[in-house]
């Protein structure tokens, strides 16, 4: 399938009359983020200065996440404890429009909780608190009547998302699957443990490569790794296997081998990334994808989620945004008009991502320039670049200028890595892109001082900041210009 008609596809997601039903272990995920800039005097270990907290929806209630923010009507079943964990996790299951009418409460348990706390992008420790107590009768009851209950429903998936804390037993997995296979409906297995046994008759499994080495018993750097899932998914009578393989890709074993190339640029945290991939694999399928269309789709997406801090689930704007960037070898998608910008930067926005702003006319780009804007990325997640249109260039540069027209100009900073989006300007000055935007951090030059920053003021009266940014010395547009006259 080309890109255009996986993208034709995303946009649809959502609109037919089916939803998809999560079973599994939820959890929170907490992160307490902060600075790390000394060593504590009691003991050699760094000292965290927590800046911020946030609080994610873990396990499978990112499954759920990932579904519900692909456009999917999604149901969930899991446990939690009677305790405020449970109380927000609950809270962002309902802000993500997940169905919680089957969620049970326990008081023989806690609701599982993973707290980790990073000095910047580094994890530094994680808590947890589970608890391994088997589930009594009482509460297996309850889950066998949500499932039956949620069954009758008749989801177009169910997703099993097994991390090992004691709601998926093997009678528990076996019933789910025994009822699904008599109504034909697909289903889907993120598993865990060393015995897949208790995943037969499964439409599908999408283990990890270490987890599917563990399963068939042999080495993570076997090369016949590929051949013994083969006969795994035989066994355990699949339609297909999915093998996540970090940074070699995902392979789909079905009647034959496909290794799909990993569609990262860039790594930061694989947290919840086997969430995503089986997340967007079930919204494909819904869809009447074949599963290596599905696993394309999913690929791409986990390609985009690993780019982010933390557990983040993949939204179908964020999906249509790296369809479309797949679909063009160039960064001309770079390039927008304020609706387009404003439609990017309220996506960021929602995914706590830090925008920096700065401005300029950007003639004759150079090494200065390059530097310059790699720099001002550094301070935040996204940058965007304000740009002066060839008027407004003429205006403040004199009637020669530019050299470079806009559009040649806008396209060549689109190229850069560092640069997330271009929009031409052609006001004196950038104030009320600014106040459009409202950035993080507004970068200059340190040429200029602080209260010379036009949108300064305005920044910092949002809680943002002014970033004066050290200029390579000896490159400028005019040294160039200069040198060709000379």
């Amino acid at each position: 399938m080309t890109q255009q008609k996986l993208l034709d596809t995303v946009k649809h997601f959502g609109n037919l009359n089916k939803h998809a039903l999560v079973i599994g272990d939820v959890m929170l995920d907490r992160y307490l983020m902060g600075e790390v800039n000394r060593i504590s005097p009691e003991a050699p270990v760094p000292v965290v200065l927590i800046k911020s907290q946030q609080d994610r929806a873990g396990g499978a209630a990112n499954v759920a996440a990932n579904l519900s923010l692909l456009g999917i009507t999604t149901h969930i079943i899991g446990c939690v404890g009677v305790d405020n964990e449970a109380n927000i996790l609950l809270n962002l299951m309902r802000d993500t429009n997940i169905n919680i009418h089957h969620i049970i409460h326990s008081n023989q348990r806690p609701t599982v909780a993973k707290t980790r706390i990073l000095g910047g992008h580094q994890q530094m420790m994680r808590l947890d608190q589970e608890s391994n107590i088997t589930f009594n009768t009482h509460e297996n009851t309850q889950l066998i009547r949500a499932i039956t209950e949620e069954i009758a429903l008749k989801p177009a998936v169910v997703i099993l998302s097994d991390y090992a804390k004691g709601l998926l037993s093997t009678d528990i997995c076996q019933q789910i699957i025994t009822m699904c296979n008599a109504q034909g409906i697909t289903t889907l297995v993120d598993p865990k443990g060393h015995d897949y046994g208790k995943y037969k008759g499964a439409t599908a499994l999408t283990p990890n490569k270490k987890e599917t080495a563990e399963a068939c018993a042999v080495s993570i750097h076997d090369a016949s790794l590929i051949n013994q899932a083969t006969a795994l998914k035989n066994t355990l009578d699949l339609a297909f296997l999915v093998v996540t393989r970090g940074e070699e890709g995902i392979s789909l074993i079905d009647e034959a081998s496909h290794l799909l190339p990993a569609a990262a640029k860039q790594v930061f945290d694989v947290s919840g990334a086997g969430d995503t991939v089986i997340a967007t694999l079930a919204a494909g399928l819904i869809h009447e994808l074949s599963p290596l269309e599905a696993l394309q789709l999913a690929n791409i997406a986990a390609g985009v989620v690993v780019g982010k801090v933390g557990t983040v689930p993949i939204s179908r704007d964020d999906l249509i945004e790296a369809l479309a960037n797949e679909q063009s070898s160039e960064q001309a998608h770079k390039v927008c008009d304020l609706v387009h910008l404003m439609q990017k930067v309220d996506r960021w926005k929602k995914a706590n991502q830090k925008i920096v702003f700065t401005n300029g006319c950007f003639d004759l780009l150079h090494a200065g320039h390059v530097t310059y804007l790699e720099a001002a990325k550094k301070r935040g997640d996204k940058l965007i670049l304000g740009l002066n249109t060839d008027r407004s260039v003429s205006a403040l540069k004199g009637p020669t200028r530019p050299v470079v027209n806009e559009n040649d100009r806008a396209r060549v900073l689109a190229a850069l890595e560092s640069v997330d989006a271009v929009i031409l300007f052609d006001e004196d000055t950038p104030l009320n892109l600014i106040n459009a935007i409202k950035p993080n951090i507004i970068a200059k030059g340190s040429d200029y001082t602080a209260d010379q920053v036009v949108g300064g003021k305005e920044v910092e009266s949002w809680g943002g900041e002014i970033a004066l940014i050290d200029l390579v010395a000896g490159r400028s547009t005019t040294g160039i210009l200069n040198k060709i006259a000379s």
